[in-house]
């Protein structure tokens, strides 16, 4: 009988705490849209994230690949920011960001067999989809070849 009268009083305590806790919960969520400047900030915090997302995809500017320091600060610049943004769950950007170090690497098959063991498999995947799509615009990006680079 004991045993059931703690069980009990400990169902009510959980109860009570839940019951608090949701009330804590709806309260301060009635204080944060009651505030006059909350849709405004909640517009441009939206605004904010979606014109990062779009500005991280697109605006990548590939080195002269004739420097080879350049070469090598984009690709450690863009494997660091591939990382950080598969991190935090942003797949897309992390694998584009990832393909165009890929894509300027001296070494791409031992650096695809290196993220083949690190990546999850769906982010290399779609790294190995769009691999051949990151060809074209650092051909596109990189000055025209002159006659004297020519052998």
């Amino acid at each position: 009988m004991e045993m059931l009268s703690s069980r009990v009083a400990l169902g009510i305590a959980a109860g009570v705490c839940g019951t608090l806790f949701l009330g804590y919960c709806i309260y301060f969520d009635h204080q944060r849209h009651s505030d006059p400047e909350f849709k405004k900030k909640l517009h441009e915090r939206r605004r904010a994230k979606k014109m990062a997302a779009s500005s991280t995809k697109r605006t990548t500017v590939f080195p002269d690949m004739k420097d080879h320091e350049a070469v090598q600060r984009f690709f450690l610049q863009e494997i660091q920011l591939g990382e950080e943004l598969l991190a935090v769950g942003d797949l897309e950007n992390g694998v584009d960001h990832i393909g165009n170090a890929v894509a300027v690497c001296g070494q791409p098959n031992d650096l695809l067999n290196l993220l083949q063991q690190t990546l999850q498999p769906q982010a290399f995947h779609l790294l190995i989809q769009r691999l051949p799509a990151v060809a074209p615009r650092i051909v596109k990006a990189t000055p025209a070849m002159q006659e004297e680079d020519v052998e």
